[in-house]
């Protein structure tokens, strides 16, 4: 994961790098703007300050994993997370359809319901609705990228019957959601998703995972949820336990330094997780 900004490696050259150096996915985060004056706490922090300027520096997610799908050909390309109630619902599908299109089917969609409440108003997004919001805007999309004459009716979402192509290439585009591990988020993530991303604040990853299981088999889901694990120590025996949990995908950050530092750091990771040029 590159939490992309202005500064260091572009998108397109940590892509292709990862991509030669053998790991199965890049991921960028999303935040169209963040408000000077907030309420909000950061989950890290506690307070209304904030980790790192990256924040207000982030770059546009698709135009970024556009930018990456042009110069790679393996790599998948997905958001870590993305925040789909701050665009128009069929706008977004058309940009996400036409990355999956031209991607060969590459994309996956992780999103978020917003921590930043402030950033969500700014929207127009009710704080006490984003998971409405977001679960709506899932739907109308889905619909966009697989039925001929699509048509939506919500709360918050609703349009009459709409061509919309290109489809994407994957018949089924993968959401994975971030947030922390609670009943309710686990809940919504069996009915509305297709896995949980943990959050840098999750520990005891393999009892959560466990439990998501769970949830998945009672909500009547066939199959197992993925499962991606966020921070994690490029350490075998953790990885093989997380394995063992359920854990399908481990992310790693990279740091966002010049092009020479960023490939020099992902060959040395590479070499600690046994990956080779190439490899899946």
């Amino acid at each position: 994961m590159l939490f992309t900004s202005d500064r260091g490696i572009s998108p397109a050259a940590a892509a292709r790098a990862a991509e030669a150096a053998g790991f199965d996915a890049f991921h960028v985060p999303e935040h169209t703007h963040i408000p000077v004056k907030r309420e909000a706490p950061h989950p890290r922090t506690g307070d209304s300050s904030l980790p790192d300027d990256r924040y207000l520096r982030t770059l546009d997610p698709w135009v970024a994993l556009a930018t990456a799908a042009s110069v790679t050909t393996r790599i998948r390309l997905a958001t870590a997370v993305a925040l789909p109630v701050e665009s128009d619902p069929i706008t977004l599908a058309k940009t996400i359809a036409s990355l999956d299109h031209l991607s060969a089917g590459r994309v996956t969609l992780g999103v978020g319901f917003g921590w930043n409440v402030d950033e969500l108003a700014d929207h127009g997004v009710p704080g006490g609705k984003r998971r409405t919001v977001l679960r709506e805007y899932l739907e109308a999309m889905r619909a966009l990228w697989t039925q001929d004459e699509a048509s939506y009716a919500g709360e918050f979402v609703s349009f009459g019957a709409s061509w919309a192509w290109p489809k994407p290439a994957q018949a089924h585009i993968p959401v994975i959601v971030g947030a922390g591990a609670t009943e309710k988020t686990f809940r919504w993530i069996a009915k509305s998703a297709d896995g949980w991303l943990t959050t840098p604040g999750d520990t005891d990853i393999e009892a959560k995972a466990r439990r998501l299981r769970e949830i998945w088999h009672e909500e009547g889901r066939a199959g197992e949820p993925e499962i991606s694990a966020l921070g994690v120590r490029p350490d075998p025996e953790k990885l093989a336990e997380l394995e063992a949990a359920g854990v399908t995908e481990t992310i790693f950050g990279l740091p966002d330094r010049s092009p020479e530092e960023v490939e020099a750091w992902l060959q040395r990771l590479a070499g600690k997780l046994g990956l080779s040029a190439g490899s899946r």
